[in-house]
């Protein structure tokens, strides 16, 4: 079929790769870049100018891209693929291999633990499947391959991000999500994992105060392990497969808890999505925005929903208070007040399945986040917890529990 795409020059090397990756060279015209917010007489210009990469008129190559027939390159195109790194490197220093590791891409940025083969057998201690096992392919956009990626090499990226065995079913459960944590686009998105079940529990996960916080050890690696595996199994490049123009300050953990069951007056969110409450799930989320400090009723949450700019898709995160506020109102079940919310709002975007609803916090405000994250996914951990269950340390890494109260009461006395 006869094809013009046109994308501007700023992507020209970016869809070219494309192209290659997946053996379908199109023939592509690049206008000059931004075309967002620049004079109609500008954007005239470029329509009636070259080419900035080819040189040649743009109307020209457009023309052509239509008429002129596929060439034998065109019709019979080779798709590239990308040498596979050593299963080891070379013996070196520590400091070296930190270097190393730095300079090649492979880290966030802050120092990890290097994977020795001593600590990642440590780390495969922590689940009963094989080490070559095929978890899942991931890439953070769609022009390169899909890199494929094992239970081994999920378990390298949990000994980076400074986890323990205890980690790794909750890790290769969003790992098989297939889901990076950082996908690109120019726009610079934002994501969240989510924790239900027992093992949240069993490892020490922080549903309450301070939960999407440096404040927990758990909630901390798990979330870092989902950065490093987007970063090395989606093959993120900033500037060359990684686009966000800006970026996002929270990709280093990913806003990553366990959902506050306890607390909460609602069915758990994994419940509410075909889970039963003995199961162990992680649900993964993501979007662009995210704002804070939302205090109200069901009116509260509608009126934010008007002001709150999203593309049709809500995930409101709670405090348990802010939940009882609701159900003081009526709202005993989360999917009533999503329609609720869906007929009110008046968008005809918006549908039901769109609004979700987490309970988080430690309940000192009633307060809630508004988000436009969409929710991807929910995923089981207990097919990757060994036979024995959690594999624990003797005595398991723990940061300072977050303070509970009761029934609105706090007081350890004078």
């Amino acid at each position: 079929m006869p094809t013009a795409p046109i994308v501007t020059s700023r992507f020209a090397d970016y869809v070219i790769r494309d192209g290659h990756s997946h053996g379908m060279n199109l023939r592509w015209t690049f206008p000059p870049y931004p075309v967002g917010w620049v004079p109609r007489e500008t954007l005239r210009k470029y329509v009636q100018g070259d080419d900035p990469v080819t040189g040649v008129k743009l109307m020209t190559e457009i023309i052509d891209a239509l008429t002129k027939p596929l060439t034998d390159a065109e019709k019979n195109p080779e798709i590239s693929e990308r040498p596979k790194r050593s299963r080891l490197l070379k013996p070196d220093s520590e400091a070296n291999l930190h270097q190393l590791f730095l300079r090649n891409g492979w880290t966030d940025g802050l120092p990890i633990v290097l994977p020795t083969e001593e600590r990642v057998a440590e780390m495969l201690t922590g689940t009963d499947h094989d080490p070559q096992e095929m978890v899942g392919m991931m890439s953070v956009t769609t022009h390169e391959e899909m890199k494929e990626y094992t239970v081994e090499k999920v378990a390298v990226n949990a000994v980076m991000a400074g986890a323990r065995p205890e980690h790794l079913p909750v890790i290769l459960a969003i790992a098989s999500t297939q889901h990076p944590a950082m996908p690109s686009s120019t726009g610079s998105y934002g994501s969240m994992v989510v924790v239900n079940g027992p093992v949240a529990k069993t490892i020490g996960m922080n549903s309450g105060v301070g939960a999407m916080g440096p404040f927990n050890y758990a909630n901390s690696v798990i979330g870092r392990a989902w950065t490093l595996m987007s970063i090395n199994f989606g093959d993120a490049r900033p500037g060359d497969t990684f686009m966000a123009t800006i970026g996002n300050g929270l990709s280093f953990t990913n806003q990553c808890c366990a959902e506050n069951e306890g607390k909460s007056p609602w069915k758990p969110f994994h419940v509410r999505k075909g889970f039963k409450e003995s199961e162990s799930t992680v649900s993964v989320f993501r979007g662009w925005n995210v704002m804070t400090l939302g205090i109200g009723t069901a009116d509260g949450l509608l009126q934010r929903i008007k002001s709150f700019d999203s593309m049709g898709t809500y995930t409101f995160v709670m405090d348990p208070l802010a939940v009882k506020t609701l159900e003081a109102e009526g709202w005993r079940d989360p999917d009533k007040l999503s329609k609720w919310l869906t007929e009110k709002s008046g968008s005809p975007f918006l549908r039901p399945e769109g609004i979700n609803f987490l309970v988080v916090g430690g309940e000192t405000n009633p307060i809630f986040h508004t988000t436009d994250y969409v929710h991807y996914k929910t995923a089981p951990v207990d097919k990757w917890i060994p036979k024995g269950g959690i594999k624990l340390d003797e005595k398991p890494l723990r940061m300072p529990a977050p303070r509970e109260c009761k029934d609105g009461l706090c007081f350890t006395g004078r």
